[in-house]
C-alpha cells in the first residue's frame, strides 16, 4: 500500500500534456461547446419547470432553483469523470499517445497528473457554461454563485483523479462501464442532486456523506448558488481537498504500475 501513496515527480512539464489535451479540444470547440449549453436548458425545462410545476417548494425555495446547483455539480461531475475513463483509455491504449509523450523529456507522472489536471478544466468549463444559462434562467444568486467556477476546477481534480485510478485497473475500454453503472449512477441519483439528502434515512445520509463525493460538491454548489453559509462546508471542503490529494498520488502509482508491468 504504500508504494501507492508514493508522492509522484510532477513539474510544470505537465502543463505540456494540458496543452496538447487543449488544443486537440479547441479543433473541434463548436461540437464540445454545444453539450454544456444545451444541457442545462433540456434538464431545467423538462425537470426543473415541468416536473416542478407538480413539486412543491424544498427548503422554501422553487423547485428549478433548488435542482439548478445539482445540474451543475453533475457536469462537473461528468464531464471530468469521462474525460478521464474513456478519454484517457483511447490516448493510452488505441491512439499510444502517453507513450509517444514519454519518448520526450516528460515523465510518466508528468503525463498522468497533465490528463488529471486537463479533466479538471472540462469540471471547469462545463460548469462555466452551465451557470451562464442557470443565470439567465435567474435561478441562482450573483455574486456568491461565481465562486462556483474556480471551484469547479478543485471538485473536478476530485473526479479527475477518481476516474483514473478505475483507468489504471480496467482490462479494457468495455469494463469502464462498470464504474458507471455502481458508482457514478448512483451518485447521480442519491447525492441531493434531485431531493434534498435529508430524505433518505439517517443511515444512509450518513454513508453518502462519508463516501460520495458528489454529495459534498452539491452542498457546496447549492449554498454558493443560494448565498446561504452552512457551518458544514468548511467540512466538505477540506474533505474533497483530502480526498483529491490522495486519490492524485494513488492514481499515478497505479496507472505508472500498469504502463511500466
Amino acid at each position: 500500500m504504500a508504494s501507492y501513496l508514493k508522492f509522484p515527480k510532477v513539474s510544470n512539464w505537465a502543463w505540456k500534456v494540458w496543452m496538447r489535451d487543449w488544443n486537440v479540444f479547441m479543433k473541434t470547440y463548436r461540437v464540445n461547446f454545444i453539450l454544456p449549453f444545451l444541457e442545462p436548458i433540456l434538464y431545467l425545462l423538462a425537470l426543473g419547470f415541468g416536473l416542478g410545476g407538480f413539486v412543491g417548494p424544498i427548503d422554501g425555495i422553487p423547485y428549478a432553483v433548488f435542482l439548478a446547483p445539482g445540474l451543475i455539480s453533475i457536469s462537473i461531475m461528468n464531464s471530468a469523470f469521462f474525460e478521464c475513463t474513456y478519454g484517457s483509455y483511447v490516448r493510452m491504449y488505441y491512439q499510444k499517445t502517453f507513450d509517444a509523450i514519454i519518448a520526450t523529456p516528460l515523465n510518466l507522472d508528468e503525463v498522468i497528473a497533465g490528463e488529471i489536471f486537463w479533466g479538471a478544466t472540462r469540471s471547469f468549463i462545463n460548469a462555466s457554461f452551465m451557470l451562464i444559462v442557470v443565470i439567465a434562467f435567474g435561478l441562482v444568486s450573483l455574486p456568491m454563485a461565481l465562486i462556483i467556477i474556480p471551484f469547479s476546477f478543485i471538485a473536478g481534480l476530485l473526479f479527475s483523479a477518481l476516474a483514473m485510478c478505475f483507468t489504471s485497473i480496467s482490462p479494457n475500454i468495455n469494463a469502464l462501464n462498470y464504474p458507471i453503472f455502481l458508482l457514478i449512477t448512483p451518485m447521480f441519483l442519491f447525492s441531493g442532486t434531485f431531493f434534498p439528502i435529508s430524505a433518505l434515512p439517517q443511515p444512509i445520509q450518513y454513508a453518502s456523506f462519508a463516501t460520495l463525493p458528489l454529495v459534498h460538491v452539491v452542498e457546496i454548489s447549492r449554498a454558493l448558488t443560494l448565498g446561504r453559509w452552512s457551518d458544514l462546508l468548511p467540512l466538505n471542503l477540506i474533505w474533497i481537498i483530502i480526498v483529491s490529494f490522495l486519490l492524485f498520488v494513488i492514481s499515478i502509482n497505479l496507472m505508472k504500475r500498469r504502463l511500466i508491468a
